[in-house]
């Protein structure tokens, strides 16, 4: 049986509307809903990337850590949840640091970037989300998204300057 998710419905100014959102429903114009983006970088300089399932959008691309912030979520907490149900790691609240928001259509997303030391090994992909996981630098990051392989990220190119 498929869980149902349900979402806060924030306004324009990412103020809390006090409704509930169905996942997988419209969402009527001037609602929004928080989304995180995970980064997540070793002391070495490389970010881990895993690969979206062939059922997902944007199949067999590589893409960072992200997904909605479900009813009750705060934005860290979105944060924390999404990578240990997508990699199985457990990042520590205090290495993590909010970098940037960017305002779409429907969603308010919050691009985190976590600090810690991981191997691969530790990676526990998620049957149905995920399918394989790498590291990657920042330059290598940079050629995946002109090569096309890299889910688009509009902010791609300001995060990379930021950190």
């Amino acid at each position: 049986m498929t869980q149902i998710e349900l979402w806060d419905v924030l306004d324009e100014n990412r103020q809390p509307t006090g409704r509930l959102h169905r996942r997988g429903e419209t969402l009527p114009d001037g609602d929004y809903h928080l989304t995180v983006h995970v980064w997540t970088r070793r002391r070495d300089g490389k970010f881990l990337l895993t690969k979206r399932s062939a059922n997902k959008t944007f199949p067999l691309m590589w893409e960072t850590t992200a997904g909605s912030a479900v009813a009750g979520d705060d934005s860290l907490s979105a944060a924390l949840r999404e990578v240990r149900e997508e990699t199985g790691l457990i990042l520590k609240p205090e290495n993590g640091r909010l970098i940037l928001t960017h305002k779409s259509r429907h969603t308010f997303a919050d691009i985190w970037l976590f600090e810690q030391e991981f191997s691969l090994a530790d990676v526990v992909l998620q049957d149905g989300e995920t399918c394989d996981a790498k590291l990657a630098t920042k330059e290598e990051i940079l050629q995946m998204d002109k090569d096309e392989t890299l889910v688009p990220f509009i902010y791609l190119q300001e995060l990379m300057n930021t950190i």
